[in-house]
């Protein structure tokens, strides 16, 4: 049985200024870089927002009507503004990357509705309370998971504080099957390429995607990461509801491959051993998929992470190896050591191997690595990249260092004046510099090629030859 979340009755009215009132008319902005579901640069820009869809499920479930549009979707600001227009309550998802997008709509919106009322929240309004309070175009500022309050918030923004503390549900159980035809549309010119509500495939697997979420928050505490600022860990959703979830979509609009979006799905051995019994059984199809490990937890349970490779179609492993070097795997506080990463990179060679010889498809690594990390060596980014052209299948993730706020690593960095991001340039570029005093030409040429004799040392040949690293910054 699916919860709902109920709502108190309150009001959803607003006052026409003339004695009269009429229905509350409110908006959803889905967030993101202009022009992305219009002519993105590459697959990911695309990705939809799955605490946007929650929330609207809940709030269309309990009678509390939104619109929605994307920033996304608009290629110009004078496009967002016209389209904002006539609005009484404005509803946005930041981000720390999609924050600078979130304060220039709060402006506008302001301008276009003075008497309109904005409610802003997500992982950008708890970790870095500070700098969104001091903005006067927020009105409501809510911090941690939405869904207990979002209903009766939405109903009554007057009834709550400026600053609001909420509390999410214990389990993902709890929620709702998010109605994915909330969704913001992409732009006409992506209607034959773009399979909505299902989202478009970007490599990992054919299309058309789903992308699901089975745990909430990845426990551990890496000083670069603010996830665990955000949200308490909370109970994982079912594997049940996973497959009778992925069956529906597929009856209902046909299913590729799966993306699971949670930042460590290989985590809790007895939900894995379910996973690995039920999903091939019950689901209509085996689908590939992409879901991501730790390379410690790998290394603790191997023979699981090779029966689940082999048995589930797991065929796009992303690892979040981030450096090939244990110094600066202290720094990041990772709890992964360089023989940790070997060891994961080899087995899933040895998979990979075996499964070929078969005929069948191999699976390969979304291999996250970061460079440009306060404190690192030459030598250290040496090593990481000689660990880059070890592995044999891999599609590299790499990086600059981004100092966020709500990470250990980034307080530190924003305290001591030394990161070169703010409100107005929180973004996911991925070359830009973000650290004061970081060599980034060195880095530049480093993923040019320039360094590969110092690379090599210690490769087998076939290992050496180049690959375009610089292709291979994406945002981060």
């Amino acid at each position: 049985m699916l919860k709902v979340f109920k709502g108190k009755t309150a009001g959803t009215q607003a006052s026409t200024g003339a004695g009269e009132t009429r229905e509350m008319k409110r908006l959803f902005l889905d967030l993101g870089d202009l022009g992305d579901l219009v002519e993105p640069a590459g697959p990911h820009e695309q990705w939809q927002d799955h605490g946007l869809g929650l929330l609207r499920t809940i709030l269309h479930q309990n009678g509390v009507m939104t619109d929605c549009f994307s920033t996304r979707g608009c290629m110009t600001w004078e496009e967002v503004e016209k389209r904002m227009r006539g609005y009484d309550l404005l509803i946005m998802n930041a981000r720390s990357y999609t924050y600078p997008i979130a304060l220039r709509a709060a402006r506008i919106f302001k301008q276009i509705n003075p008497k309109g009322i904005i409610l802003v929240g997500g992982m950008h309004a708890t970790v870095a309370l500070d700098e969104i309070s001091a903005i006067p175009q927020f009105d409501h500022i809510v911090q941690g998971p939405g869904e207990n309050i979002i209903v009766d918030l939405v109903k009554d923004p007057s009834a709550y504080p400026r600053v609001i503390l909420a509390s999410g549900a214990k389990s993902m159980a709890e929620w709702p099957m998010m109605d994915r035809e909330l969704w913001p549309k992409p732009h006409k010119k992506l209607e034959k390429k773009f399979p909505w509500p299902l989202e478009p495939e970007c490599g990992w697997g054919p299309g058309p995607v789903v992308t699901m979420l089975t745990s909430r928050v990845c426990p551990w505490q890496c000083a670069f990461c603010n996830e665990n600022s955000y949200i308490p860990n909370m109970g994982r959703r079912p594997v049940d509801m996973v497959i009778d979830e992925l069956n529906y979509l597929d009856r209902k609009y046909g299913v590729g491959s799966i993306v699971i979006h949670d930042s460590m799905f290989f985590q809790n051995p007895s939900w894995l051993q379910e996973w690995l019994e039920k999903y091939p059984r019950k689901a209509n199809k085996r689908w590939e998929y992409w879901a991501a490990a730790r390379a410690d937890t790998v290394r603790q349970w191997p023979d699981l992470f090779e029966a689940v490779v082999k048995e589930t179609n797991w065929k796009q492993v992303s690892i979040g190896f981030e450096s090939g070097s244990d110094r600066v795997l202290r720094i990041l506080n990772k709890e992964c050591t360089e023989e940790d990463n070997y060891f994961v990179i080899d087995l899933l060679t040895r998979i990979g191997d075996e499964l070929e010889a078969k005929g069948e498809k191999p699976p390969a690594f979304w291999s996250n690595i970061m460079l440009g990390i306060p404190g690192e060596t030459r030598e250290d980014a040496f090593k990481t990249m000689r660990m880059v052209k070890y592995t044999k299948r891999i599609m590299p993730s790499i990086s600059f260092y981004a100092p966020y706020p709500g990470s250990a690593l980034g307080y530190q960095l924003i305290a001591e004046g030394k990161s070169k991001m703010s409100k107005e340039n929180y973004h996911r570029y991925p070359d830009d510099e973000k650290v004061k005093g970081i060599d980034y030409t060195f880095y530049r040429e480093l993923l040019a090629g320039r360094y590969d004799d110092e690379v090599n040392k210690g490769l087998a040949v076939i290992r050496q030859e180049r690959a375009n690293y610089a292709d291979a910054l994406i945002k981060a």
